[in-house]
């Protein structure tokens, strides 16, 4: 069993008890020197016995202190009918006994044996003094209470916002993961085109066409390898990029390839993510022009709407008319446009739309709106020197 004088566990830190201790200490000092200045001096003569007794009285009151301070917290978490009954009787009985005690060293000190017909007064005001630090230690517990809860709200929702903070970095690891990977997934298939392309090359001795090739696709592979995929630059360093590929299709295709592109001067300085188009133009590439005799036509059109930017890419077609069935089937056009789909909802979620309509002549437009954005500095994703390209003659 917990002996009596031995605190029991409490919530209360070392710096609330010790705070605690020290009102403790100033409240007697304080009840000491009221009693001098109010008491002593008013009725006088006073001598050092009554200092005397003035310090000694107060140092008892803090030892029945001290005990009411234990037995409160006994009861502390009682019922607040019996903590009340209880806690008035602890107070009654401290009183009492403290007036019983500084009655008696009183008349031991000063020799004056009338003051016991004064109990009365005595009690009322040890009482009334008791009911004082009794508020004093309940507004002070109270008080404690209240920081303590604080405290652990603060450290919860501390806790709940690292929680957060952790979750939303899984989250962007994740979706940075994902966003790679669809990129990613675009390499392979554009390499095997260009290395059959390569030694299609070398087998007619073509050796110069096929080292220009091989030195327009390394330069590719460098740019793409070197720009994370959900990096963002400016739709017109986008194009400067996009004529990486285009060198090298312009070599296969040679008069066969035709390009358009109509870009407006505010289009040109929107962000976009790195290589979009390229995979659409490569399907183009693969699905139009690769399967039409007279080669076609490529066009980029973009332009900013209400704050939105709209690119169209078209192409001529194959040659031949595409009936309703096969132009919902071309709808796909394999991983490139699906993974760019994927892409435009990891970066932008909702806010974006890609379409794909059938052209009178056979050909496919793909329509993609974004959320128009523009860099801080408003000149977009500065490009190294490796990377500012050779031109390809447009008509624009």
């Amino acid at each position: 069993m917990t002996p009596f004088f031995e605190r029991p566990p409490t919530i209360i830190g070392r710096y609330s008890v010790f705070q605690f201790n020290l009102l403790h200490l100033g409240f007697w000092a304080f009840v000491s020197t009221v009693s001098f200045f109010c008491l002593t001096l008013w009725y006088g003569p006073y001598d050092w016995t009554h200092i005397v007794h003035i310090i000694l009285q107060a140092l008892l009151g803090l030892v029945f202190t001290l005990f009411l301070d234990v037995g409160f917290m006994r009861i502390w978490h009682r019922p607040f009918i019996y903590r009340a009954a209880v806690g008035f009787l602890m107070v009654l009985i401290a009183s009492l006994l403290w007036t019983l005690f500084r009655i008696e060293a009183f008349i031991r000190l000063t020799e004056i044996s009338t003051e016991w017909s004064e109990f009365g007064g005595w009690h009322f005001a040890s009482v009334f003094i008791f009911l004082c630090w009794t508020g004093l230690f309940h507004g002070m517990r109270y008080n404690d209470l209240l920081q303590t809860e604080h405290r652990i709200m603060l450290k919860v929702e501390a806790e709940a916002r690292e929680e957060q903070m952790k979750r939303m970095r899984a989250q962007t690891i994740a979706r940075d993961a994902q966003i790679k990977m669809l990129r990613y997934q675009l390499n392979p298939h554009f390499l095997c085109n260009t290395l059959n392309a390569i030694s299609s090359l070398v087998e007619v001795n073509e050796a110069e066409k096929a080292q220009s090739m091989t030195v327009q696709l390394s330069r590719f592979l460098r740019h793409s390898l070197d720009n994370n995929p959900d990096t963002k630059l400016s739709l017109e360093n986008e194009v400067k990029a996009l004529n990486l590929y285009l060198e090298i299709e312009k070599t296969r295709f040679g008069d066969r390839l035709n390009l358009e592109f109509q870009i407006e001067e505010q289009a040109k300085l929107a962000m976009v993510p790195s290589l979009l188009l390229q995979p659409i133009i490569e399907n183009s590439m693969k699905h139009a022009i690769a399967q039409n005799e007279l080669g076609g036509t490529i066009t980029l059109l973009a332009k900013v709407v209400e704050q939105r930017l709209i690119m169209q890419l078209s192409d001529t077609g194959s040659g031949s008319k595409i009936g309703k069935s096969k132009m919902e089937s071309s709808k796909g056009r394999g991983i490139g446009l699906r993974n760019t789909n994927e892409r435009l909802k990891a970066l932008y979620e909702n806010d974006f739309t890609v379409s794909i309509d059938l052209l009178p002549l056979g050909g496919l437009r793909t329509t993609i709106e974004l959320p128009c954005e523009y860099s801080i500095t408003g000149s977009g994703y500065p490009m190294s020197n490796q990377e500012r390209l050779s031109g390809i003659e447009y008509k624009v």
